[in-house]
């Protein structure tokens, strides 16, 4: 099965393939990566894998009593699959972005059929009022939400009749995540600056751009002020100090990434050269996360910085012209990860695959961005 999927994957890893063999990792090629419908299928197939696989499964449950004690596709008949439910959430918005992006998509009936009956108007409904039970309004804070909001995003901007009845379907939950952010956030004295994630930045960031989308002005205003009030006055962010041991988010760079949708450009620019003086220099250097155990569920964690990473970069490269060095490091942090999605770790492969589809997308916005 492997061999299979090597020779599937061949035409993505060109650059990556040969470079794993080099070392130091700044040997690495700078080829900016691009999503082909070939490599689509591929990837298609990793939460087509988990999305149904109920076990192993790390629940992260408020048990009020032993009732409250059940398997997990009766506590969450959407989203039970993939090891965790953030993981669930983001393997469907996986699915959702390349049967959109790939109309042809060698299994898209499979896609289909398993997004509607997952996604279903009961489903939903459960997944619901689990949040709304007592003691249970913490669950998924902020990762899980931001996932959400992120899937109902792309369901919002693919135009199909399926797209329509399954957004109504998880309207009422994505309703409650918007709510969730606009009554907990102004209670949030001070942000969280962690690499995993509660990270706030990373969860604006998801929130915002859904806000964007679909015009909700309220949202929109709360994560405006929230990153005035906890980053306008940010210096100096000790890049240095990453990353943690797993970490697979970067606290320095999801706060750039965040800002940069916020401001215009020219503040951002601003704002920038005091917060991260470093990414001004055309010759700053900066080495992928290294993963020496791809079987620690922790550990691999440091794939998935590599490609949120990338996608930071290649966001500020696309925002302010000036940053167009940062491409390169983004490539080399992508090229270093890239072909670990073809082992046969579930530690691994049940959701590093949406982190790698996520930064191929924005290095595709980065090169749209070069053109013009």
């Amino acid at each position: 099965m492997q061999k299979i999927w090597y020779a599937l994957f061949v035409p993505l890893l060109l650059f990556s393939c040969a470079t794993k063999k080099e070392s130091p990792v700044d040997k690495l090629s700078s080829n900016t990566p691009t999503l082909t419908l070939t490599q689509a299928n591929l990837l298609a197939q990793l939460p087509l894998t988990c999305l149904e696989i109920e076990y192993p499964n790390k629940p992260n449950e408020t048990l009020s009593n032993k009732g409250d004690l059940d398997e997990p596709h009766v506590l969450h008949p959407a989203f039970y699959g993939c090891f965790d439910w953030h993981s669930s959430v983001h393997g469907h918005w996986s699915l959702v972005f390349l049967i959109k992006k790939f109309p042809t998509l060698e299994q898209t009936d499979q896609i289909q059929e398993l997004l509607a009956r997952n996604l279903s108007q009961e489903n939903i409904a459960i997944e619901l009022a689990y949040f709304e039970k007592a003691g249970n309004a913490s669950f998924e804070r902020t990762y899980g939400w931001a996932w959400v909001l992120k899937l109902a995003q792309e369901l919002h901007t693919w135009d199909t009749p399926l797209a329509r009845r399954l957004e109504q379907n998880l309207q009422p939950l994505t309703d409650y995540m918007v709510n969730a952010y606009i009554n907990f956030f102004p209670k949030l004295q001070y942000p969280i600056r962690v690499g995993e994630h509660t990270n706030t930045a990373y969860g604006l960031s998801f929130a915002f751009d859904y806000a964007n989308t679909v015009g909700n002005e309220s949202l929109i205003l709360l994560i405006k002020e929230s990153v005035q009030r906890f980053y306008a006055s940010d210096k100096g962010c000790p890049i240095s100090w990453e990353p943690n041991g797993f970490d697979f988010l970067s606290p320095c760079l999801e706060e750039a990434n965040l800002v940069r949708k916020v401001y215009p450009p020219d503040d951002f620019n601003r704002w920038l050269k005091d917060f991260l003086p470093q990414l001004t220099e055309v010759n700053f250097t900066w080495s992928p996360g290294i993963v020496k155990d791809r079987t620690d569920g922790k550990l691999v964690h440091l794939d998935g910085l590599n490609f949120s990473r990338a996608s930071c970069l290649y966001g500020i490269a696309q925002t302010v012209s000036a940053y167009g060095h940062l491409t390169k490091i983004a490539d080399q942090h992508v090229a270093y990860s890239l072909p670990n999605l073809l082992d046969d770790n579930y530690e691994g492969t049940h959701w590093l695959g949406t982190f790698a589809l996520h930064a191929l997308n924005e290095s595709r916005k980065t090169e749209a961005a070069e053109e013009k």
